[in-house]
């Protein structure tokens, strides 16, 4: 399939188009990226705007089944949903499970649904390479709604945040001792927490845990584009399917008052110029990796400076020096 064919396809909601549209930004050849760069600036819209929502949690909060009852809640009120969940990959095989379609089977057979599991590739917190630009298809798509769900509790929360319009922490009742080392930076971030499984002989202890957390609420201080009450804490259960629809009104109620004063287009403005730098970030990483002159650059100098010839500054401003002034491997020279 050619690319314009490609474009049409996927702007008229094709979810083959889709998937193949994501397997070519995903993909790491040379001749693909420059394909799929050409054709994200095809299908760019403006006018196409999803509610970009990140989720995370715990391991064992029950993401998965949160997502698929919230999904079905969504696409029952005639929205259509896509997830993008990205499964963790082993740092020694790069292997990945992608197993959420499998833990998804309900909503992965809604017609107004969409799934698509991308392993993170050892990528930093969790978040794939090229999740982003998998959300600017999905929206290019016509979809209303686009969940990214990340693969646990660390820096994936803040790269997460980058990229969406709102994000979700689930929580497990009495589960706060888990988020310890890093709970003032996530409740930081989030805007609603979820205290999941409120149900059964868990349903007082989860009240009980959002309580605790809309109290530590309370203590931040007040963030720019929130209106009084957030962020909030509240309970609910994914398998009794109760409390969605409320944290549902949440969400959208924090979403219409971002635009309506203008902070929704402030912080999409603001995300897309921290895109692009950290895809000159990834791009020079790129060169430093893939170059030949630069590499060997690079072994020699390593070498050097685990054997404690040279400060490890010394040798990064040696490498920087080289590529930016095109002695031993200027991007713009090399074949």
């Amino acid at each position: 399939m050619d690319r314009s064919t490609l474009a049409t396809r996927l702007k008229k909601g094709d979810r083959r188009a889709l998937s193949r549209a994501i397997t070519l930004v995903e993909s790491t050849r040379a001749d693909h990226r420059a394909e799929a760069v050409a054709l994200l600036a095809d299908v760019a819209d403006p006018a196409r705007q999803a509610l970009r929502i990140g989720m995370s949690g715990t391991p064992g909060v029950g993401k998965s089944t949160f997502i698929e009852a919230f999904g079905k809640l969504l696409t029952g009120q005639g929205l259509s949903v896509a997830v993008l969940a990205v499964d963790p990959s082993s740092a020694r095989s790069g292997g990945s499970i992608l197993g959420d379609k499998t833990r998804m089977e309900e909503l992965s057979r809604d017609p107004n649904a969409f799934i698509r599991p991308s392993p993170s590739q050892t990528e930093l917190g969790g978040v794939a390479r090229r999740t982003r630009e998998a959300i600017a298809l999905c929206e290019a798509a016509g979809f209303d709604v686009v969940i990214v769900e990340t693969v646990g509790v660390g820096q994936s929360e803040t790269m997460v945040a980058q990229m969406t319009d709102l994000f979700v922490l689930l929580l497990a009742p009495g589960g706060g001792d888990e988020l310890q080392g890093v709970k003032r930076g996530i409740m930081e971030i989030a805007d609603l927490i979820l205290i999941n499984k409120a149900d059964g002989a868990s349903k007082r202890q989860a009240e009980a845990t959002r309580a605790d957390y809309q109290g530590a609420l309370r203590l931040l201080r007040k963030r720019e584009g929130d209106p009084d009450g957030f962020p909030q804490a509240m309970a609910v259960s994914a398998v009794a399917r109760e409390g969605l629809a409320p944290a549902w009104e949440q969400m959208q109620a924090l979403a219409a008052f971002r635009r309506e004063t203008g902070h929704w287009g402030r912080v999409r403005a603001a995300q897309n110029r921290h895109w692009f730098e950290e895809a000159v970030r990834q791009g020079l990483i790129h060169h430093l990796v893939q170059d030949p002159r630069t590499r060997g650059e690079m072994d020699r100098l390593g070498r050097a400076v685990a054997a404690g010839e040279t400060p490890p500054a010394a040798a990064a401003d040696e490498i920087l020096s080289r590529l930016l002034t095109g002695r031993g491997g200027n991007p713009t020279d090399a074949s």
